[in-house]
């Protein structure tokens, strides 16, 4: 795979988060030409900077920093020259602000994507991956429903351009574990400041992965996706009431939980395959593959052809495998920053 990279240049866009640091983890010590991030936030652009000519001082020079933003066009072609591989992960994720600022998710998942791929399909990128999110199938809130949109954006882009100069394609995945805002460090947090871990909806079930599996589906995607094709991981879930007490089991805490209801938006469960994405969906082991529906605006066409449907179902983190508490602190044991929290807490 590293290969294919060779002498390449790779765009990331929303390069300052969890993911793009994931993926500098992954390359920088490679035979990869140049990775640039591309963000709004210098003060991130700042961090990162300091801490990769600090711990990577051989290689950090293959990094360069773009201040810009996805939903200014020209700012996205300033960094486009020359790119080869485009990682797009700029996005608004938190389910409650986009709640309550539901066209600020538009203006950056929607029309964000669009001018990425635009001046990519300008630019002659040869591989687009853009990464989605499970809230994006059957979607109830305003980010889920800015990111489904986002699909069919990457979908409709993927017809109207030669996949031969420019492919495009999409990755779907749930929770990822420590990333930026999300539960986990938050219950963290809590255990050292000696708080009770507040639990929205203890049976409320959620897909989990690690970021290296994270890097992992958009690097399966990378290898394996053709123009417009939706791919998605066969992730473990866990309730989040099992999620809460494996973390405590690790620190050994015995405050109860607090219970507070569900947040602005927020479903039971999620969903990672919909029940109409199986009819024409693709297993491929540990992965699906969602082809995208070429068939043009001939209506006539679908008047006396369909589409046969296949044997899968519906994938959501109520019918995959269900972690037990012990399972889910395995997992939650390979994650270098619980490694390092535990330390931490046990030294103290």
């Amino acid at each position: 795979m590293k290969d294919k990279f060779y002498d390449k240049t790779l765009l990331i866009t929303g390069g300052t988060g969890s993911f793009g640091n994931a993926v500098l983890n992954r390359f920088l010590k490679t035979d990869i030409k140049e990775i640039r991030i591309f963000s709004r936030d210098e003060l991130k652009q700042d961090d990162m900077r300091h801490y990769f000519q600090s711990n990577y001082p051989k290689f950090s020079e293959k990094i360069k920093f773009y201040i810009g933003d996805v939903r200014d066009i020209n700012s996205v072609r300033n960094a486009m020259h020359g790119v080869d591989f485009i990682f797009h992960a700029a996005a608004l994720k938190q389910v409650p602000s986009c709640e309550f600022f539901p066209i600020e998710a538009v203006k950056t998942n929607v029309l964000g994507t669009d001018n990425v791929l635009t001046a990519a399909i300008e630019c002659g990128v040869e591989r687009v991956v853009c990464l989605s999110t499970d809230k994006a199938a059957y979607p109830v809130n305003a980010m889920g429903t800015s990111k489904a949109m986002m699909e069919k954006v990457i979908v409709a882009k993927s017809r109207t351009v030669d996949p031969k100069k420019t492919s495009i394609m999409c990755t779907r995945y749930g929770n990822v574990m420590y990333s930026r805002g999300s539960v986990i460090p938050l219950f963290v947090t809590q255990i050292k400041e000696g708080k009770e871990l507040t639990l929205t909806d203890p049976k409320m079930t959620r897909f989990i992965m690690s970021l290296d599996e994270a890097v992992d589906l958009v690097l399966f995607a990378f290898e394996n996706g053709e123009s417009g094709d939706i791919l998605v991981q066969k992730a473990a879930a866990t309730t989040v009431e099992v999620l809460a007490e494996a973390i405590k089991k690790i620190f050994k805490y015995k405050k109860e939980n607090k219970i507070i209801g569900m947040r602005h938006g927020e479903k039971t469960y999620e969903t990672l395959l919909t029940n109409e994405e199986c009819e024409k969906a693709i297993d491929m082991g540990d992965f699906y593959r969602v082809p995208a529906d070429k068939r043009n605006l001939n209506y006539d066409n679908y008047l006396s052809k369909g589409t046969n449907r296949n044997g899968i179902t519906e994938f959501n983190s109520n019918n995959t495998m269900l972690l037990t508490v012990d399972e889910t602190v395995k997992k939650l044991l390979e994650l270098k920053e619980i490694q390092d929290e535990l330390m931490k807490w046990n030294n103290k």
